[in-house]
């Protein structure tokens, strides 16, 4: 065979490879379709995510300058006369910075510095608390992006601390094998209520609920300057749910996040653009061969594409499905704020164990300060959680919903989104099961100190298949016997048990 013809068909089959090739990318690309029931076909709950238990994100931003109150800061700035939440703001605001004729939200803006933000040390902060996944708030309501932007020119690249936070961010949690997750608030931007005036600010205490920042012509909500209104949301319609839209697209696209998560006011957005925002995460993210995740809160996405979200709170009954609940560490502010409180470790890590037994996971949320210093505080506790899960590994991670969750005595706490609180008050005597996920072992969890060198009850187990019993964490052979509803242990000294929550380990044959 002459050369000539031999490079001839050496580059036939070049191009039939890139070519094959290039139809089997738009055949991956495409295996989304713009619609619930093709995007139903997602496996919408992945091992690594069952696997994970805990996550770890951070309300982080301009709000976080002025540290009081609350996130929502931005929103009440601009409320005279209210009595309520957030009813203190807008004093404080004209007091502290002045008015806000003469001092704005993006006034903030030079102010949030974040020159202590290291995302090497936060990356291993998060891993050495237990954490499986992170990220942060990406963006909020007041519509400050917290990556490098080019859709969006109010941005952490360009403005403020000149930092890509999340790229930067990712690219340590990926270095250490964590799973990423983006949040987005931003539905909420839009000024909704242009033409409505009982709505306006001033003219009522509680203006524009399904708009964040307050309209009123007096304001600089209602600007039309061509940049300042991406800010406040006083655009188009039509051109607001592009801008809304873009914004995803870009973060699916330049950082590849595993979840991307949506606060309340997702269902303002309309149904053609919740598709096209879902296949498009779908799509790019499996085509990279990752396993994607959608969360949504209330209704606002259907139970067969995304994982549901509950607030500061929890299922009562053991689910069906896989599930997510945000929490706060602190008590009050999701951001940072003076004087802010948090949740001791035991409270926590409690809840956090009855969220596991009822096939739920956990995304718990800090407040760094402006500066970019995660409070001591807000690090102790976080170290109190990853050393009590490092000793009790084996009963966290790669673990599975057991027959039942449990029970107990427990006195019911309502959750304000529904099911019940994030702050139950548990003791030893509330019990909480799984199951390691090949099913030869089953962890009982009670939510405190069981009274040592003493009889302690359990329920709901078949002792007839028990080889072993013993402590996580600790070396003690435990005696045990089986009775007609329950096995009987004999539990061991104080000092090989856990006061935060005790792990029993039960043996399968």
């Amino acid at each position: 065979m002459s050369k000539s013809i031999f490079s001839k068909l050496l580059l036939i089959c070049v191009l039939v490879a890139v070519l094959s090739c290039k139809n089997n990318s738009n055949q991956v690309e495409a295996r989304f379709d713009e619609t619930w029931e093709s995007l139903s076909t997602i496996d919408r709950e992945p091992e690594w995510f069952k696997d994970a238990k805990f996550g770890i994100y951070f309300h982080w931003g301009l709000y976080s300058v002025p540290a009081y109150d609350n996130e929502w800061y931005p929103r009440w700035m601009y409320v005279p006369g209210r009595d309520s939440w957030g009813g203190t703001v807008y004093e404080h605001h004209k007091n502290t910075f002045g008015p806000v004729s003469e001092f704005n939200y993006h006034d903030f803006i030079p102010m949030f510095t974040a020159e202590h933000f290291d995302a090497a040390e936060w990356a291993d902060l998060f891993q050495k608390s237990g954490a499986r996944f992170a990220g942060p708030v990406a963006q909020h309501h007041d519509g400050f992006a917290m990556w490098g932007s080019k859709v969006n020119p109010w941005n952490v690249k360009d403005m403020g601390p000149q930092k890509d936070i999340l790229g930067e961010l990712f690219a340590e949690l990926k270095k250490r094998d964590m799973q990423t997750i983006a949040t987005f608030h931003h539905a909420r931007l839009l000024q909704r209520y242009t033409t409505d005036t009982a709505n306006w600010a001033i003219n009522t205490p509680d203006p524009c609920w399904n708009s964040h920042f307050p309209y009123h012509p007096d304001y600089i909500t209602s600007t039309t300057d061509p940049k300042l209104r991406l800010l406040y949301g006083n655009i188009p319609e039509d051109e607001f749910l592009e801008y809304w839209l873009n914004q995803v697209k870009e973060v699916v696209d330049g950082y590849a996040p595993d979840m991307i998560w949506f606060d309340s006011w997702l269902d303002e957005i309309p149904e053609d653009y919740l598709k096209k925002m879902v296949a498009h995460h779908f799509n790019t993210a499996v085509l990279r061969g990752q396993q994607p995740i959608v969360n949504y809160k209330q209704e606002d996405l259907p139970a067969n594409v995304g994982i549901l979200d509950i607030e500061q709170g929890g299922k009562t009954e053991l689910s069906d499905d896989y599930w997510l609940t945000d929490i706060t560490l602190s008590y009050g502010s999701w951001s940072y704020t003076h004087g802010q409180t948090y949740k001791n470790p035991a409270l926590i890590i409690r809840n956090m164990i009855d969220v596991w037994s009822k096939r739920g996971i956990v995304l718990l949320n800090i407040s760094p300060m402006a500066n970019g210093i995660i409070p001591d505080a807000q690090r102790e506790v976080l170290a109190a959680i990853g050393q009590w899960i490092e000793k009790h590994e084996d009963a966290v991670y790669e673990t599975r919903a057991y027959s039942t969750f449990g029970y107990g005595r427990a006195e019911f706490e309502a959750g304000h989104f529904g099911g019940q609180s994030a702050t139950m008050d548990y003791n030893h005597k509330d019990i909480r099961f799984t199951v390691s996920k090949d099913k030869k072992s089953l962890f009982v969890y009670s939510l405190g100190l069981p009274e040592p060198n003493s009889v302690f009850d359990i329920h709901y187990v078949d002792a007839a298949n028990i080889k072993r019993v013993s402590v996580v964490g600790s070396s003690a052979e435990l005696q045990w016997s089986k009775t007609d509803d329950s096995l009987s242990i004999i539990t061991p000294a104080s000092s090989e048990m856990d006061e935060l929550a005790t792990v029993f380990k039960i043996e399968l044959k």
